[in-house]
Order: structure tokens, then C-alpha cells, then sequence
């Protein structure tokens, strides 16, 4: 495959994995179906489990968390209170994050994608793990790392969280609109294509 498909494919692969995880957050805020529990629980359950093997129930109480202290010790999505540098906190939050048994699962299904249903390795690297991986930044960068780093005129409670300053469309491209992320520690339960209109709200407020 040319260089320059290679790079378009991941780069459209990696937008769609970061969607997927966004669906997941929408259902951990009952965003998908307001009103009906079990639809939001079973989206969460399923897009998690496709994304990268993650137990929702367990992303969603850390996720609680992470709402009701942000940006503090309590808050898992937070630095250690040391290494606040991207990289350092990148890796700290996929620490976090990550469990043996899900690596070993991930590892499990590569192989047998590649050995049994007979996938080429070509393909599972760019439009699967390559992906998966590049997504993880993307969305620790603009959903995590550049809301929640310390502001130069210090945290703003009770948000302790910054939105960007993108246009909608640069917006979409880099979180779906997750970089408008004190509007949505003010309102949770917003899917995130209505994000960009409540920041524009806020601007005329």
C-alpha cells in the first residue's frame, strides 16, 4: 500500500476509534438514550469492549470520579502531582487505566485475527492496533491533558477545567468537540455534537 494511503488510513482509523470512545462517554453520561438506563449501559458495555477490552462498569465509576473531583488526588484522569508534562502524565493515565488481563485479551485476538481468520498483518496494524493506540493520545491530549493542565491564573472551581479556543470544525477533527470541556463539566449529560453550541452560549453569556 503507498505511504500516502497508509498515513490517510490511520488517520481516519484513529478519528473513528477516538468516536467510539466518545459513544462510550456519551453512554456513561446517559447521553445515547436520556431516560433509558439499560440502552446507554449495554452502548457503554459494547463500544468499550470494542474499543480495547475495558470493563464500562469499571470506566464509569473512575469516570464518576473524575466529575466530582477534577483535577485533584481523587481524580484518576489527573498527573501524580510531579510529572505534569504530557508525556509523564500520558503514561501515568494509561497505567491507570490498563490491566493485565486486557493486554493479554488484546494479544490473544490479534493473534488469532492473524493466525486463524487469516487477516494480514498489514491490515491489523493500520486500521486496528495502530489506531487503538494513536487514539489513546488523542483523546489523553485534547480530552484530558489541555482541559485539565494547570491555567497561569491557577484552577477556576468547581470545574478545575479550560475549554480550547478551536473552531467547531478543528473541534471535531481533534475530540469531537471534547476540547470544549468546561461545558461539559457543566453539563454532563450534553452528547457531544450539542457542545459547540452550549460554548457559544457561554461566550455570549
Amino acid at each position: 500500500m503507498p505511504w500516502p494511503r497508509i498515513v490517510l488510513a490511520l488517520l481516519v482509523q484513529t478519528w473513528l476509534y477516538v468516536g467510539l470512545f466518545i459513544t462510550a462517554h456519551d453512554a456513561m453520561h446517559q447521553g445515547i438514550a436520556p431516560g433509558r438506563r439499560r440502552i446507554n449501559l449495554w452502548v457503554g458495555r459494547i463500544t468499550v469492549l470494542s474499543y480495547a477490552l475495558f470493563s464500562f462498569d469499571k470506566l464509569l465509576r473512575r469516570h464518576g470520579l473524575h466529575h466530582s473531583f477534577p483535577a485533584g488526588d481523587r481524580d484518576p484522569d489527573f498527573h501524580d502531582g510531579v510529572h505534569t508534562g504530557p508525556v509523564r502524565w500520558y503514561v501515568h493515565f494509561m497505567l491507570h487505566y490498563l490491566t493485565a488481563p486486557q493486554l493479554i485479551g488484546m494479544a490473544a485476538l490479534f493473534n488469532l485475527l492473524q493466525h486463524v481468520a487469516g487477516v494480514a498483518l498489514e491490515n491489523l496494524l493500520i486500521l486496528w492496533a495502530a489506531p487503538a493506540l494513536l487514539s489513546t493520545w488523542q483523546l489523553f491530549y485534547f480530552g484530558t491533558y489541555l482541559p485539565h493542565r494547570l491555567p497561569q491564573a491557577g484552577y477556576q472551581p468547581p470545574h478545575r477545567a479550560v475549554s480550547s479556543d478551536f473552531p467547531v470544525w478543528l473541534s471535531l477533527l481533534t475530540c469531537f468537540h471534547f476540547g470544549y470541556h468546561l461545558e461539559h463539566h457543566q453539563q454532563p449529560t450534553l452528547p457531544w455534537w450539542r457542545l459547540p453550541a452550549c460554548k457559544a452560549t457561554n461566550k455570549k453569556g
